[in-house]
């Protein structure tokens, strides 16, 4: 069994990213895959007011540990103002550099009220994985029109989009498998 963890990626109450991330993680627990979810919402800003950057945060414990103990992430990204929410950013800030996501595969689903469903957005988060060395899986989904293309019991309306829901999903499943049984991927590299 995999461990996963999705990360609805805004603070904003109501948020679609939450029913996305939601709907997600009763798919992939129906592949047989252990899955946390990570709601921004709780994220303890309080907590990191002054930028205690470097010590030991107590209330960030379980958000940390719960990136450090999985074997594959997903990242559910609304758009912000042409970017990600800085919520996201700051989550991302307080996890420990470079081991939060070294080697850790990670696949994007964006979500927009626009027509493009978050793609600026997710590209600028691909960057971001990219720089902390994570495994980014090259499936990723773009939900359109979120009011209209997305149901939190059925999914995406849209068939096509529905479609490459559901091969992201089947093939990040089989993707997380494969990394995780690769010995190679498991060991440091040696110069």
């Amino acid at each position: 069994m995999i461990e996963l963890a999705i990360i609805s990626g805004t603070d904003r109450p109501g948020a679609n990213a939450l029913k996305v991330s939601r709907y997600l993680k009763r798919e992939y627990e129906m592949r047989e895959a252990s899955v946390r979810l990570l709601n921004m919402q709780d994220f303890p800003v309080d907590a990191v007011k002054g930028g205690p950057y470097g010590k030991t945060i107590p209330e960030l414990e379980p958000f940390v540990q719960t990136i450090l103990d999985s074997d594959g992430l997903v990242m559910v990204i609304p758009e912000y103002n042409g970017s990600f929410p800085g919520i996201l950013k700051l989550f991302i800030d307080y996890l420990p550099f470079p081991d939060a996501f070294e080697k850790l595969p990670i696949c994007f689903v964006g979500e927009s009220s626009g027509a493009f469903g978050a793609m600026r957005a997710v590209e600028q988060m691909q960057m971001v994985a990219g720089y902390r060395n994570a495994y980014i899986f090259p499936e990723r989904v773009f939900i359109s029109r979120v009011h209209k293309n997305f149901d939190k019991e059925q999914g995406i309306r849209d068939e096509f989009q529905r479609k490459l829901m559901k091969s992201q999903i089947d093939n990040f499943v089989e993707y997380v498998h494969s990394l995780k049984n690769d010995e190679l991927v498991s060991k440091p590299m040696s110069l």
